[in-house]
Parts: C-alpha cells; sequence; structure tokens
C-alpha cells in the first residue's frame, strides 16, 4: 500500500511520524512511502535522507492524495481531517477520551483512524507502544530540564570552601516517565523522593534507588490495563497529605500523573506551592492534560513566591530525533502486525486492533 507521511503543523511539535531507515524497511516489505516536502527537518532528517531510503517526496496535497494511509504524530485537527480522503486510514496520537470532537470529524469523513495512545498492556504490544517510547524519553529531560532551572546543583560536592548537600528531588507518579526521572536524577546524584497510587510501583522505584512514599487506601484504586482509570478524592487527598512534609522541603518537584487518557488529577494546590522553599522548582508534565499543579499552565513558565513552575506540553519533541526514530520503529511494528500487503486487515478479533481502531466505517468506537 501507499504510505504518506505529512509535516506535523501543531506548533512546537518537531517530531515527524516515520524515519528515512522505517521508510526503507517499510520499501523492502513492498510499500511505497510518500512524504511531504521538509517533513523531517525538525528531526534531523531532510529530503535526500528519505529519497535515499527509497520514498517518493511530494507536496501535501500530492501525498494526501496518494497515500491509503497517513502516518502522523499529533492529534489531527478538524482541519487536517477535512483534507483527508473517505477511506484513509490513519495512524496517529489521538486520546479519544479528550478529543470527541476529532473523533467525530474522522467519523464524518469516511476516516478509518487508529489510536496508538490506546495500545493495550500486553506482551505483544511492548514493542508499539508509543506512550512508553515517548514518555521515557520526556521522564530524562524533566530532569534535565528541572536541573537547568535550579539555582543549584543535584549532588553530594565536598570542597575546600565547604559541602554541599544534594539536592532533594520529589517525583509524582512512577509510570515510564516516572521511572527514567528517577534514574536520571539518581545519576546526577540527587536524593529522591516517590509518591505513586500504584503500589505494586513500590519495588520498581527502590530499585532505582528512590524511597516510595506510601499513602494509605492505594488498594482501592481502580486500575485498568496498567493505567489509572479512576481515583477517588478521598485517596488524592491523603496523597496530598501523607507527600506534604516531602514537597516543602523538595528543591524539584516532577509530576507525571495522567489518568487514562482523561484530565490529569490536580496533585498540588497553590496554598502548598505557597508552602514550598524559595527557589525550588516544579515540572508539570501533565500540562496538556490539565495539570497536577493547580497554578501551572501549559507551555508557560509561572513563578509563585519564589517558586519557579514549568509547564510542559510535550518533552518528547524537544529531543525530535531520538524520539522520531523510536516513535517510527512503534508504527513499523504496529504496521506489520495489523495489516497485509494490500493495507489493513482491520481484525476486531485481534486485541490490538480492536483496541486501537477508533472509527471504522464512518462509525465512532471508542
Amino acid at each position: 500500500m501507499i504510505i504518506g507521511v505529512l509535516k506535523e503543523t501543531l506548533p512546537g511539535e518537531r517530531r515527524v511520524a516515520l524515519v528515512p531507515s522505517a521508510c526503507l524497511q517499510l520499501s523492502k516489505q513492498g510499500h511505497a512511502v510518500h512524504v511531504e516536502q521538509g517533513a523531517g527537518l525538525a528531526a534531523g532528517f531532510d529530503d535526500a535522507a528519505y529519497q535515499t531510503a527509497g520514498a517518493v517526496v511530494a507536496s501535501r496535497s500530492e501525498v494526501i492524495a496518494a497515500a491509503a494511509t497517513l502516518i502522523r504524530v499529533a492529534v489531527p485537527s478538524t482541519a487536517e481531517i477535512a483534507e483527508m480522503r473517505g477511506g484513509t486510514s490513519v495512524v496517529s496520537y489521538i486520546y479519544p477520551k479528550r478529543h470527541r470532537n476529532v473523533l467525530d470529524a474522522l467519523a464524518a469523513q469516511g476516516v478509518n483512524a487508529f489510536a496508538l495512545d490506546a495500545m493495550p498492556r500486553i506482551t505483544r504490544a511492548q514493542s508499539m507502544d508509543v506512550l512508553s517510547s515517548q514518555n521515557n524519553l520526556a521522564g530524562y529531560k524533566a530532569v534535565v530540564l528541572g536541573a537547568n532551572a535550579l539555582g543549584r546543583i543535584f549532588p553530594l560536592m565536598m570542597t575546600a570552601a565547604g559541602t554541599v548537600t544534594p539536592a532533594k528531588v520529589l517525583i509524582y507518579g512512577a509510570g515510564v516517565a516516572g521511572l527514567q526521572a528517577i534514574a536520571t536524577a539518581k545519576r546526577l546524584g540527587a536524593r529522591i523522593e516517590v509518591s505513586d497510587i500504584r503500589p505494586e510501583t513500590k519495588e520498581q522505584v527502590e530499585s532505582l534507588g528512590g524511597k516510595f512514599i506510601m499513602v494509605e487506601g492505594l488498594d482501592k484504586v481502580n486500575i485498568e490495563g496498567g493505567y489509572v482509570a479512576s481515583v477517588s478524592p478521598e485517596i488524592l487527598a491523603k496523597q496530598k497529605e501523607a507527600v506534604e512534609k516531602s514537597l516543602v522541603e523538595a528543591d524539584l518537584v516532577i509530576t507525571t500523573a495522567l489518568v487514562a487518557g482523561g484530565t490529569a488529577p490536580t496533585l498540588i494546590t497553590a496554598a502548598q506551592v505557597g508552602k514550598m522553599k524559595r527557589g525550588s522548582v516544579i515540572i508539570d508534565m501533565a500540562t496538556e492534560a490539565g495539570g497536577n499543579c493547580e497554578l501551572s499552565k501549559p507551555d508557560e513558565t509561572v513563578e509563585h513566591n519564589g517558586v519557579t513552575i514549568i509547564g510542559c506540553n510535550n518533552l518528547a519533541s524537544s529531543v525530535p530525533t531520538h524520539a522520531s526514530e523510536l516513535y517510527a520503529k512503534n508504527v513499523t511494528t504496529f504496521l506489520a502486525a495489523v495489516t497485509k500487503p494490500e493495507g489493513f486487515t482491520f481484525d476486531l478479533a485481534d486485541e490490538v486492533v480492536a483496541a486501537t481502531l477508533v472509527t471504522y466505517n464512518k462509525e465512532v468506537r471508542a
């Protein structure tokens, strides 16, 4: 089939859905890849690299007209959906619980859409899991960003002028992003405490050198497919109480908590920020879904009583070369699993297809 790759139009999105090596792999499998001119430039891949890999480089309109399948990164806008031909398949981030208008537009346009962010947490799908690959990079970058914003260093340092004590880092959420943040902060020499409402993460946190903060009642949290599906206000209140001492003593706080594609829970209130040390920093990685800190704003830096709060919508895009390479690997593995040479199987008995196919035959399935 003809696979199209479009240049991302979302402001700040520097990734590209397929890198040249992935195009070469798909070409060897019998597919043709058409890439919009300049699609990979922001990620470090020029048009010549795609042509060398066997891809056809063309205008946006030509790619859309030729492709049976469009591969993209960012959630498509309704204007972009209007450009697509009926019967086309789209593989992308979609976050169906947050973007019902996008699902309705896709269905109305007759576009069959696969939401990679809805990939099931099963062994077979691990190599297709874009949330894991991209959040891993984002967790690393969150620590680097926080270290740069702090007015102190991370490690213990003994000098002739005196001893520098290690920075205290508090991380909310021990998912993929949180675990990578723990590992990165530990390598830099910080002391790390971690809060998560999934008790099974305690062992992982401690194996990376972090201290897990226990919260009463975690056994009542609703977990679906490895993600938090819902959490009661009572549990959030208990978490707030258990973590507050660590919060007010922390130099750097990183929040990563999301709820199964929905609105992020508020974990840090304005009143709590007012109790934090002057010069401390909060990196809120959940601002795209509403934010974990009451004062954070998407892709903006806010200062409150001497505390710097940095909202981060898309940290993976800040390392676009590696992010694009990993995303492309996820995509090619997904395509190999759910397509035949002539196109998608749309086999709803397949667990991967059933979970990710969110619009089909002009109907919304999510």
